[in-house]
């Protein structure tokens, strides 16, 4: 076994990625002598040397640009955006260029790149630096939205977004890159699945990402009051696992979705309309949902707890589910 953080996972797996494959190279603000805005790619300039690892100038739609082309002409670059909100000046690059190419040259052409980003708040970075947009890019048909939540998921997800012939987006949790975690062999991880984290009988609680957390340390305190709860981990937002949406909804007859983004318009809406249209005869309660207040993110430290999903609010959602 080895012991490593999340962010030293991540390094971990784009170092064997460049390791493996001369095609792969990583570009973005600061990824080279300043080593990540999160250190993720510390290191990796003075052992791949600047051709592979590539500092840009602060212009997300211009190198995001490059990577899709760079993909389109055979390489695997993995494009790192400082944070997601940075996304949105890349965002027609990524919407109206990454994910329809390959449509619209009917199948000519694929775009093999892989951008990663950081998201979430509970940094005290204020509202223009704590979005987690992770549920719109879950929009788009023609992209994989990835949000590793463990070590090993941060260790494994990354071979095979870069083996995908289509655009990858992974959504790191910032607040994640500090975990660590043994990490044991070399499993296949699969990112098409959602992955149960807690076997329970009496209500599922849906998650991704940062909020898995939370998710599971509400299950310890359901636990102690003798509810069972059953914790899915997404891990993939797009596409959607149904399927282990519905099966564990079968079981439990009950279902909380905690989603970090906003409420309205959230993936947390997708996934409570595909449990009613696929599994409401299933339901003994109305579904609930535990997000973000609908306010920018606040800067100060009590509002911005306020603000974000709490283990105390999933608590207090799956009681009420149960009519406990």
């Amino acid at each position: 076994m080895t012991v490593m953080t999340y962010r030293e996972a991540m390094r971990e797996a784009i170092r064997e990625a460049m390791l493996a494959d001369t095609r792969v190279f990583l570009m973005g603000e600061d990824v080279g002598h300043y080593g990540g805005s999160y250190a993720v790619s510390k290191g990796l300039l003075e052992e791949f040397g600047p051709g592979r690892v590539r500092d840009t100038p602060l212009s997300e739609s211009a190198f995001t640009g490059i990577g899709i082309g760079a993909a389109m002409g055979g390489m695997r670059p993995i494009v790192e955006l400082m944070t997601c909100n940075f996304s949105l000046l890349a965002l027609d690059q990524i919407m109206n260029n990454a994910a329809t190419i390959r449509h619209m040259s009917g199948g000519q052409f694929n775009v093999p790149v892989v951008i990663r980003m950081a998201t979430g708040g509970g940094r005290q970075l204020a509202a223009q630096h704590s979005h987690s947009l992770e549920g719109w890019f879950a929009h788009i048909p023609g992209l994989r939205v990835l949000t590793p939540a463990t070590v090993e998921d941060a260790r494994w997800m990354l071979k095979p977004a870069l083996d995908d012939p289509d655009p990858v987006l992974i959504f790191e949790n910032a607040l994640l890159y500090n975990d660590s975690a043994d990490i044991a062999g070399e499993p296949t991880c699969d990112i098409d699945r959602a992955v149960v984290r807690r076997e329970g009988g009496d209500v599922s609680l849906i998650t991704y990402g940062g909020s898995l957390g939370k998710v599971l340390a509400a299950a310890e305190q359901l636990a102690a009051v003798s509810i069972s709860a059953e914790v899915i981990d997404l891990r993939v937002l797009r596409p959607l696992d149904e399927a282990a949406i519905l099966t564990s909804v079968a079981k439990t007859r009950r279902a909380v979705i905690v989603d970090e983004g906003w409420r309205s318009g959230s993936i947390s809406a997708e996934i409570m309309a595909r449990i009613v249209e696929g599994g409401f005869w299933t339901l003994d309660a109305p579904l609930a949902r535990v997000c973000s207040a609908e306010v920018p993110i606040p800067y100060a430290a009590h509002l911005e707890a306020a603000a974000l999903p709490s283990v105390e609010r999933i608590v207090s959602a799956a009681r009420a589910v149960l009519g406990r």
